[in-house]
Order: structure tokens, then sequence, then C-alpha cells
């Protein structure tokens, strides 16, 4: 494995438990479970539909971004829509906390473009940053290539290939993933963790992110994994070709990591594995994997609809999203959402309990648990210089994109368990018991705020889920009040 920008991290020791099977026991897997070949699906990054606003190093204003029709949230507008901001000034921003992040390629200015997104919105830099001196106390950013190597040719043009290894595809992505997990946890360290081939290339690709996140695990690097990429369950060969995946999961649960995944992209609508150019429609809902693992914590998106120049009011009015339909509405269920029931994973226990009015959960797991910010609509502004995503030229001397996608919603959380961990003294591990806890109990609206309006029907023949009060398979136990939720997270 090659390291770039190599920056050590805090010695960190986790205990592992000397057995796994009890991070097992919460969960069962529907049908029998046995050793075989695994063909292994389709993957895709959840980064979906950007917009270029502006070029050069400055973001581009409100203005601008309404006159493509999106508003734009900064950190700043983001950390208090989602009431992050009194964490932050007591001091609670990750310190001291590792955040990894699971994509494929990476790209060669991944670090100098997170210090120009750091630099304009005034966050704090990072020992990593290719202009930085770095000093004691300051969070670190590394990438690691797990296995040494970022192929950075493109196909050629005219090719008739499936397009799946270009690597600048990926680039908006991990823009997306390094500059967001930042922005939530800015005393957090990062870790880009990339792979040299995409998982789109199915039996290659998959096991190699798994292996990489089981390395994590095994070398104690990271306390919370973001995963901002999402498959059809019904794309595997049964569920044995997953079980063959989820070692990662297993031996880091046990060890006190959190994993968190984007529910997808798609709504309830998927496609299956072949063929590999135009993979075939799914005709009824399906959910995807790794958010639908009972040891993964699913988020879901929404629109965020409040002021994006403050994040402070609720905007009904201004461009972007479905905001203007839903009058009053703070978070309406993203379209687009990923969410329904596994087909693969039984119910595990800590979903047997739900707040009152939630949709019902039958035998087989729910998705997502959670939510957050997901429309590009209402998305994220991200500052990328990777060759090719400037309109395609291969000159790019800076692009800031309006994006949006679940991979939005999960770097995001994923900051926000970085910052749970730091205040609880400890990693939290598997926080779904918590959530669920906390949003069964009477304090439900405290800690959540509870997204009942939207609808993640994203294809007209294919059926999808309204959300609802309490849980939904849209927006899960809905968005987090960070002020509230995060502290509790850990008690």
């Amino acid at each position: 494995m090659t390291r770039i920008a190599l920056a050590k991290s805090p010695a960190r020791r986790l205990l592992i438990a000397a057995t796994a099977a009890a991070a097992g026991a919460a969960f069962a897997m529907s049908g029998s479970v046995s050793a075989g070949a695994a063909g292994y699906p389709v993957v895709r990054p959840s980064a979906q539909d950007s917009v270029q606003v502006a070029t050069g190093v400055l973001p581009p204003t409100q203005a601008a971004c309404n006159a493509v029709g999106r508003r734009c949230f900064t950190p700043a507008s983001m950390q208090n829509s989602y009431d992050i901001s009194p964490l932050l000034a007591g001091g609670n921003d990750g310190h001291g906390r590792t955040i990894a992040i699971i994509d494929s390629f990476g790209y060669d200015t991944v670090a100098s473009d997170l210090e120009n997104f750091s630099k304009q919105f005034g966050l704090p830099l990072m020992c990593g940053m290719p202009g930085v001196t770095c000093a004691p106390g300051m969070p670190t950013f590394e990438w690691d290539q797990w296995d040494g190597k970022r192929p950075v040719k493109q196909p050629p043009s005219g090719s008739h290939g499936t397009n799946q290894q270009a690597s600048n595809a990926w680039a908006e992505e991990v823009a997306l993933d390094t500059q967001w997990a930042h922005a939530t946890a800015p005393g957090a360290n990062i870790i880009l963790m990339s792979t040299s081939v995409a998982e789109t290339q199915g039996v290659q690709g998959l096991p190699q992110m798994m292996n990489a996140e089981q390395y994590l695990v095994d070398n104690h690097l990271a306390d919370v994994v973001s995963q901002s990429f999402s498959t059809a369950e019904p794309a595997f060969h049964g569920a044995a070709s997953i079980d063959h995946l989820r070692h990662a999961y297993v031996s880091g649960t046990a060890a006190g990591v959190t994993f968190l995944s984007s529910s997808g992209d798609n709504g309830t609508a998927n496609n299956a594995k072949t063929p590999i150019k135009n993979p075939a429609a799914l005709d009824y809902p399906s959910v995807g994997w790794p958010a639908s693992d009972p040891l993964v914590t699913a988020v879901g998106g929404t629109y965020l609809c409040t002021d994006a120049a403050t994040g402070t009011t609720v905007d009904s009015t201004s461009p972007g999203g479905l905001c203007g339909k839903f009058p009053g509405q703070r978070d309406v269920g993203w379209t687009f959402s990923g969410g329904g029931y596994s087909s693969i994973f039984a119910r595990p226990s800590y979903q047997d309990t739900l707040p009152t009015g939630s949709t019902p959960i039958g035998t087989m797991r729910g998705v997502p648990d959670i939510a957050y910010q997901a429309s590009a609509g209402t998305g994220v502004l991200i500052y990328d210089t990777a060759p090719g995503d400037n309109g395609g030229s291969d000159v790019n001397d800076g692009s800031w994109f309006v994006i949006g996608g679940t991979s939005s919603s999960c770097p995001q959380w994923a900051g926000l368990v970085a910052i749970a961990d730091q205040m609880a003294g400890h990693d939290l591990g598997l926080i779904q018991p918590k959530l669920y806890s906390l949003a069964s109990g009477a304090g439900y609206g405290t800690y959540f705020f509870d997204v009942t309006t939207g609808n993640n029907t994203a294809s007209p023949t294919v059926p999808g889920y309204p959300a609802t009060t309490g849980w939904d398979p849209v927006t899960g136990l809905g968005t987090p009040d960070a002020a509230k939720l995060v502290p509790a997270l850990g008690e």
C-alpha cells in the first residue's frame, strides 16, 4: 500500500473482542449461507447530479447558485441547519478521532483541493495538505492507496468499453466525501483509502474495497468509516456472496468501529448486474448493500429547506428541490433516497421498537436508519481541480460544483459520529441500538427532526414509500438536531 501526503495519526488502541460472534448476534440472514464462488455486482458512487457553478479559487455567491436553479450550502450554513454549531463552539469537533473514507481511485490534487475548500470557508487546516506546516494538535489528512497505485489514463475517445475504469468519474465523489467530512468534524483526522480498480469491475472491485476496510480495522486506524457507494441486493448471487464480503463489519464492530453507508440514489428502483453497459432495471422495490447490512448505519436523504446563506430559518421560496411544494417544512423526504426492506437480512433487534406512528417494519431489515441533506437542488458546494472535471477540459484551474446524493449525507453523519466519539471519550461502535432507543422514548422530537413529507418513488414503474411520522423507508428516524443527539449517543 502506498501512502500519499503521509501524516502520523495519534496512536490509538482499540480493544478487539476475542470473538466476533457477539457482533453478529443482533441479526440473521434470511436463507442459508454456504461457502462457494461469489459473483459480485455493479456498484456505483452515490454522488448524484452535480452542476458547475463557478471557476477559480473563490466559491460562488448564492445568487450564482440561484441562477442555475439551486441553493448552495456552505459549511457554516449546514452547521447551523443541523445545530452543529454549539458543539463546535464548545470544542467538540472530532479532535483525536479518525474518519476513514472509502472510494475508488482518489485524484492527484485531492489534498490541495481540501486545503482551498478549508481556506475559503475558514475551516482548520490539516497536516498533510501540501501548503501547510504541521503543528502539534493539528488534524491530519492522509491518502492511502490500498494496492499502491492509481490508474490515471482515461478510456480513449470512441472507446466501446464499459467506462467503469474512468478514474475522473470518481473525483467529484472523493472531493465531496473528504471536504464535507472535514466541514462537519473539522478537528477529526481523515484517511482517504482508495482502490485502483473501480467497484464496478465486479469480482475484482468489491473484495479489494472490503479488504481495505479490514486493513483499517486490523491496524486500528479508524474510528468511523464512511462508505459512499451502493449496489442493489438482488444483483448479488444470493446471501453467500454478501457474507463473503462482511468480514470487516463483523470484526470492526467488535472493535468499536462505526460503519456508515449511503442508502443509494435511486429511491426504490435499482438495476441488476447485467448487462454491464446497460444493466437491466429491476421491476420491483429493492434496497442496496452495504446500507442494508445490520452492522452498518444506513443514511438516507432529504431536501434541506433552510436558508442556504445562514441555515438559521426555514426557506420555502428560494430555488432548489421540492421545498416550494411543502411550505414550512425544514426537511422533505428526497425523491431518490434509497429505502425499503432488505431481501437478505432479517430485521435486527434494534428495530423491534419504533417511535409512535412509524411505518411498520416487518420481518426484514428496514432501510435507512437516519437521514441528512442529499438533494443536489439543495446541495453542498465542493471544490475540484481534477482534469476532465472542467467541462471535459484537461486543464482545470478550479471548479466549484453544487452536488447532491446520499454520499453527501454519509460523510457528514460520519463527522457527527466522530464528534460523539470524542465527547464520549471512547468509540461508540454500532450506534443503531442507541439511535432507536432515543427515538422510541419521550424525547424523540428533541433529538430528531421528524421528516413527514416526501416520497421515494423514483420510477413510475416501481412503487416507493411516503415519509411518515416516526421511522419510514425514506428518511429513517429523521435528521439530527446534533447539539442534542450527538452527546446523547455516548450516554
